[in-house]
């Protein structure tokens, strides 16, 4: 019997996967398994590679051997699965589960499964950034599917059915906000969650009626409890509500009219923001698309609308003071030249240009950024640069939270959790990973700071004083006015471009 290849790796992450092998074989023997005989070529150099970035694959290949082998040896390990496979191969195996209990039981097995096989294609880098987040997805929107399918005729079966006011059967509508929206998800992420249903009514529970909303209320807690509560066999996800309208004070399912009527007169810009990556992720997926459809002149406007600026900075600022407050300027998502400032380069321009190009209604970051650059909004240097940096910055996050499977964006403090993030990313020396981290990170933030100013910029000039001058600037040059716009533009765009407009006066 061979053994983990080791012989890439650093003298530090040698002697912790050598460490595991022997863990790994004591409870392999324990339950008398066998290694299966074909093994795919490079399989020992590969095993050391992931065992060395993941202590969670480690643990669960260590917990689970029975469940490591089958995956060796039927392929699934190595292999590519699409949503339609993924939801065939959990929906096989729901009708087994009689109760709730066994239910949480079933889908905490299958997402250990399916997490160390997404996890090991993607540290072994069998799979590609843009193929783990499709994967990751897949993932959550089946488990989220198959726990509502699941729940739901249980509750109808003790609660009764509910029903519009015609009598029209009613069904809850799950939206995917965030990465699950976009089909972006992290590799340990959260799941951000919307629950709508369509129509006012009651069950029709013969002895007991109840209203529409009650019953979707106490089914999606249900939904939720399936997926996020921990136990002896883990969780499947974690689920914040925390988007829905309202907030944490409203109601956790909400009918579409009063969706529809809290966006139009008390959605806040940042649901605009939020609501450009709101996807129909379970339940009934028609009404659900109706209920977007409904929602979208909220996020889009039909003119062109500058105000996000505005909006955008607001929001970053708040962003700025809880790293400060917080000390994560290693955070990879929200720190200084992070994944959120490439998000909201891109977000800007959607929320800006949206209401007029369809194309930027596409709730994917990157073929957005690739479509900035094709039509101009972006200098194609600018697009190279941020995928780039864009890519780099997620493939860390997933290095970081693959370690333990732990919901973090955060640079590891101790050094042996770091030097294994380095080496997941594909660095062999830490020193050399953090250079090249700092220099993406730099990228950003030069290009934020360019795209979308400072909050400082609207902080000295009133808007209407700030439009007056940009009027000024393009329609009337030469008049006294025209140093205010020159200030203003020094202020949006750097202080060259405000020294350049200024000398033209």
């Amino acid at each position: 019997m061979k053994t983990p290849d080791c012989s890439e790796l650093p003298d530090s992450l040698r002697e912790l996967v050598e460490a595991g092998w022997k863990r790994f074989e004591q409870a392999r023997e324990k339950e008398s398994l066998s290694w299966p005989e074909d093994l795919p070529e490079g399989f020992w150099q590969e095993l050391a590679r992931v065992w060395a970035g993941s202590e969670f694959v480690l643990d669960n290949c260590v917990r689970r051997p029975a469940m490591f082998l089958e995956l060796i040896a039927t392929g699934r390990l190595f292999a590519a699965a699409g949503a339609d496979s993924i939801r065939a191969a959990l929906n096989e195996a729901i009708p087994d589960a009689e109760d709730e209990p066994a239910l949480r039981k079933l889908f905490r097995q299958f997402r250990a499964r399916e997490m160390l096989r997404i996890i090991w294609r993607d540290f072994s880098r069998r799979a590609s950034f843009e193929d783990t987040v499709e994967d990751m997805s897949s993932l959550a929107e089946a488990c989220i599917s198959g726990a509502l399918d699941a729940l739901y005729p249980l509750y109808c079966a003790r609660l009764g059915t509910p029903c519009s006011r015609k009598g029209i059967a009613q069904q809850l509508v799950v939206v995917g906000m965030g990465k699950l929206g976009a089909r972006e998800l992290n590799v340990s992420s959260d799941v951000d969650l919307m629950f709508f249903f369509p129509e006012e009514g009651e069950t029709n529970h013969p002895e007991r009626p109840m209203d529409n909303q009650a019953y979707f209320i106490r089914l999606g807690q249900a939904v939720i409890n399936l997926l996020n509560q921990r136990d002896a066999d883990g969780f499947v996800f974690r689920v914040d509500m925390r988007l829905r309208p309202f907030g944490e004070s409203g109601a956790l399912a909400i009918s579409f009219a009063t969706a529809e009527e809290y966006y139009e007169d008390q959605g806040r810009e940042w649901e605009r923001y939020a609501l450009i990556k709101a996807r129909v992720v379970a339940g009934d997926l028609q009404a659900g698309q109706r209920l977007l459809e409904s929602l979208r002149p909220f996020v889009y406007r039909r003119y062109v609308d500058y105000s996000a600026f505005e909006a955008l900075r607001s929001m970053k600022s708040l962003i700025n003071q809880e790293v400060r407050r917080k000390g994560l300027d290693e955070d990879v998502k929200l720190g200084r030249g992070g994944i959120r400032e490439v998000e909201f380069i891109v977000q800007v321009f959607q929320l800006i240009h949206g209401g007029r190009d369809e194309r930027l209604q596409d709730p994917r970051l990157l073929p957005v950024l690739e479509y900035l650059g094709e039509a101009g909004w972006l200098p194609a240097e600018v697009v190279v640069s941020l995928r780039a940096a864009y890519v780099f910055l997620r493939n860390t996050e997933h290095a970081i939270q693959g370690l333990a499977d732990q919901q973090t964006q955060s640079l590891p403090g101790e050094a042996l959790a770091r030097a294994r993030v380095a080496w997941t990313v594909g660095f062999d020396a830490v020193p050399d990973f953090l250079r090249t981290l700092k220099r993406h990170r730099d990228e950003v933030s030069r290009h934020f700071a360019a795209i979308v100013a400072e909050e400082r910029a609207t902080a000295r000039i009133s808007p209407q004083a700030q439009e007056d001058a940009w009027h000024v600037l393009w329609n009337r040059p030469g008049e006294p006015a025209f140093a205010l716009a020159a200030r203003v533009a020094g202020e949006h765009l750097g202080e060259a471009a405000g020294a350049v407009l200024a000398s033209l006066e």
